[in-house]
């Protein structure tokens, strides 16, 4: 299994530049409280790898995993490479490291 972490400057430059789609795997109620500006929400629980192949064609972005801390978001990097998908980018500080350091939050 292939992992990159990539950190919370990383992340914020892709998200400016507009070349990245941040899919965060944590649950429903989880995003809904609260969640990375312009992130889409998959939760691992419903992970569907055929739903996050279409997601990221349709999308042409650069797709990073996140989570609120890193582990489940390399939970899903490792349910995608097992279905085939070239995925291997996580944000490795997640929610809990934006959130921390003052960004926005949605």
């Amino acid at each position: 299994m292939r992992v990159v972490d990539l950190d919370r400057e990383t992340v914020k430059q892709g998200l400016d530049d507009g070349s990245m789609l941040i899919i965060d795997v944590r649950e429903s109620h989880e995003y809904e409280a609260g969640h990375i500006p312009g992130a889409v929400s998959h939760p691992l629980s419903g992970f569907d790898p055929q739903a996050v192949a279409a997601l990221v064609a349709e999308d042409g972005r650069r797709a990073v995993f996140s989570c609120a801390s890193g582990v489940r978001s390399v939970h899903a990097l490792m349910a995608a490479q097992n279905a085939g998908l070239d995925l291997v980018e996580h944000y490795k500080g997640g929610f809990k490291d934006w959130y921390s350091a003052g960004e926005t939050v949605a």
